[in-house]
């Protein structure tokens, strides 16, 4: 019956991913919308496209990259392109997917907020702990990554080693 609970350790390692989880992002979220106007989601998509040499990204790629549903995804793109900040045009190789194109406005928008943003996840993730402990963390979060998606069907890849 113990095996079926989490050991005290477990649950206060728990508790704490629980409350980071929601804190860091809501961090985040508040110093992009004070900076920007901007929701973090819709920074991530800008994001993503400007780390593509062509500054876009087939809309089913940046949706997982961005870790948005395609209907999520739609209405942030909706949203930014009212802006001015990103355009949807038709894929030119095969004509049936469609790309999400950053601006010039738009990666103007990112170059200005991306420095804010990089102090906030460093001040509010690295800021409290120290080196070693950055270390264990990213080799936890590794190790849990692997457990989840052993063969890494599910993670983008890092860069931009995906085809736009």
């Amino acid at each position: 019956m113990a095996d079926r609970w989490l050991d005290d350790e477990q649950q206060r390692t728990w508790r704490a991913w629980l409350t980071v989880s929601e804190l860091v992002p809501r961090v985040l979220d508040a110093q992009l919308q004070r900076d920007a106007g901007l929701s973090h989601a819709a920074y991530v998509v800008l994001a993503m496209l400007s780390e593509s040499p062509s500054r876009s990204r087939r809309m089913s790629d940046l949706a997982r990259r961005a870790n948005q549903s395609q209907s999520r995804l739609s209405h942030t793109v909706a949203r930014l392109e009212e802006r001015g900040w990103v355009r949807r045009e038709r894929a030119t190789d095969d004509g049936r997917g469609n790309l999400a194109v950053l601006t010039d406005a738009g990666y103007d928008v990112v170059v200005a907020v991306a420095p804010g943003h990089v102090d906030a996840v460093r001040e509010s993730v690295f800021g409290p702990l120290t080196g070693e402990q950055t270390s264990v963390l990213r080799e936890a979060l590794e190790a849990i990554a692997e457990k989840l998606d052993p063969d890494r069907s599910l993670r983008v890849r890092d860069g931009n080693d995906l085809p736009d």
